[in-house]
């Protein structure tokens, strides 16, 4: 396969005109020549952080505040997982699933309610798909151990050192909320030695020094923050204490779209465009332990092929700005999720 255009490059997606050859799923050269093309190619996205189990629930609980909308174990949200059939919440998930697919997402962060059986419900949901659910499992050590680790909900809600030894026993990803509804869970959160945190909206300097020390990643979900009312993150502090990713959360609460995240983010954090796109691909990919969110050579071919003669795009300037904050679904032309050989 051969992908032919304007072409984000490496790291800091630098815009050549060429083309990326494609052999058993893996990007074997880029090569900077003549393009016949005018689409723009890029790093297919890595959503750090989803929580597609709610799919069934979309738009439901206007009003609430965060706590009655989501907080275990009686959240709207887990009252509607509890009350909905396994077949309606795999059929929801599928849904949100093809769209990230079809939107350009390679591969999602997902904390996965319902322990054992959760984790069995997201694996049949994406099984016909190309994109790829990084599954941490939730509420039990049974279920860490069927899924890709462990999503802990925060650490006001449990102590959660039996389940972090554990997954680290078992050389897994653990991730946890934290300073969502305020800074009180920060200090216990860090204490875990977590492999990412998730939101930080609420900081002191004392835990981005921890953060910075620690080199602990950070997801933020600017999108669901504001609509919960927990306030927005300070993105451009928070990038310069260290790695953050972009995620879109609840699907209750927002459309798993990372064209509409990186927009929101690039136009309410003082950040530039490209650092934005690198929270959107890369950064989520550095997370994960994926091999994609680059397009250079030896990475898997994970990418994200935009009509640059579109009606939205046509005319663009900068490139990298257009993706980040006017591109959307309607200039996707291909997504191309090539599995390796």
């Amino acid at each position: 396969m051969i992908l032919e255009g304007t072409v984000l490059r490496g790291p800091e997606f630098e815009p050549i005109e060429g083309r990326v050859v494609v052999e058993d799923g893996e990007i074997t050269a880029l090569e900077e020549t003549t393009a016949r093309s005018n689409d723009v190619i890029l790093p297919a996205f890595v959503n750090a952080h989803t929580h597609i189990g709610d799919s069934i629930a979309k738009e439901a609980g206007e009003g609430l505040d965060l706590d009655e909308l989501v907080a275990p174990p009686d959240g709207l949200k887990h009252q509607l997982l509890r009350a909905a059939s396994r077949d309606e919440m795999v059929a929801g998930m599928r849904h949100s699933l093809e769209y990230m697919e079809q939107s350009g997402t390679a591969a999602c962060i997902e904390f996965r309610e319902g322990g054992v059986e959760g984790v069995d419900a997201i694996r049949d949901a994406a099984a016909p798909l190309d994109v790829e659910p990084v599954v941490l499992g939730r509420e039990t050590v049974d279920a860490m151990e069927a899924s890709d680790g462990f999503g802990a909900s925060g650490a006001r809600d449990g102590e959660f050192g039996r389940e972090r030894n554990a997954t680290r026993d078992a050389g897994k990803l653990f991730g946890i909320h934290a300073g969502e509804r305020d800074s009180h869970d920060v200090n216990p959160a860090l204490d875990l030695d977590p492999d990412f945190l998730v939101h930080m909206v609420n900081t002191e300097p004392l835990h981005l020094e921890r953060v910075a020390d620690n080199e602990v990643p950070i997801v933020i979900c600017p999108r669901s923050n504001l609509v919960t009312n927990v306030g927005f993150p300070d993105v451009a502090e928070l990038a310069e204490h260290t790695t953050v990713a972009l995620g879109t959360d609840n699907v209750m609460l927002n459309s798993p779209s990372m064209f509409r995240e990186m927009e929101f983010t690039a136009k309410l954090g003082d950040v530039s465009a490209r650092e934005v796109l690198k929270m959107a691909t890369h950064h989520g990919a550095k997370i994960a332990d994926l091999n994609c969110g680059v397009v250079e050579p030896g990475r898997d071919a994970k990418l994200l092929v935009l009509d640059g003669d579109s009606h939205n795009l046509v005319g663009a300037q900068n490139v990298v700005r257009a993706v980040v904050r006017r591109a959307g679904v309607s200039d996707v032309k291909d997504v191309v999720l090539e599995k390796s050989a």
